[in-house]
């Protein structure tokens, strides 16, 4: 016999190990008005279905937000030179104000070369603005409020109603953002 069985049989005849006592868990647990084991587990499976709805509302929260972030930023980023853009369509009304005035000057071979020096450093500025995505607007046609910005009616038999009779001041466009609307003439 091992010597803790031999150990624990002396202590049984002489009487100092007290036999515990087999009693009914589950009633004393609802004695003492606690859960019984499938209450709990019922109560535990709760638990876990809020916490689960609350972490999967948490995650699309924070997925809708990065998708969010991510368009603000791509957004910014295509739109960052706007400002610098709209500062440049003063130079290029400049130029066309110039380009007109120039033309109807009749002068030597002196004043042909500043008009073709003009004009090619107007088409380098259209071109540069275009390939960042600055254009103009086009004006032909009917009066769109989105893009054209009405100064004044007048009659007109050559157009129609709500039609572009004449462009004060072309409009202009950076991708499909209105940098400054045309301002024009309808027929009334």
């Amino acid at each position: 016999m091992s010597e803790k069985k031999r150990k624990e049989s002396e202590m049984k005849k002489s009487g100092n190990v007290e036999e515990p006592a087999v009693e009914n868990v589950e009633e004393t647990q609802e004695e003492r008005g606690e859960n019984t084991g499938s209450d709990a587990l019922e109560a535990c499976r709760k638990e876990l279905e809020e916490t689960k709805d609350k972490y999967l509302r948490a995650h699309a929260d924070f997925e809708n937000m990065k998708k969010r972030l991510e368009k603000d930023k791509a957004t910014a980023v295509a739109f960052a030179n706007e400002s610098f853009a709209t500062d440049l369509l003063s130079v290029l009304d400049s130029f066309e104000s110039a380009l007109a005035t120039i033309d109807q000057m009749e002068g030597d071979e002196a004043v042909e070369k500043i008009k073709e020096g003009m004009a090619l450093t107007y088409e380098q500025l259209v071109k540069v603005l275009k390939k960042h995505g600055v254009e103009a607007i086009e004006n032909e046609g009917v009066f769109d409020p989105h893009v054209h910005q009405v100064i004044q009616q007048v009659e007109s038999e050559a157009h129609e109603k709500n039609e572009i009779v004449d462009v004060y001041q072309k409009g202009y466009k950076l991708k499909e953002r209105v940098l400054r609307p045309s301002m024009v003439t309808t027929k009334k």
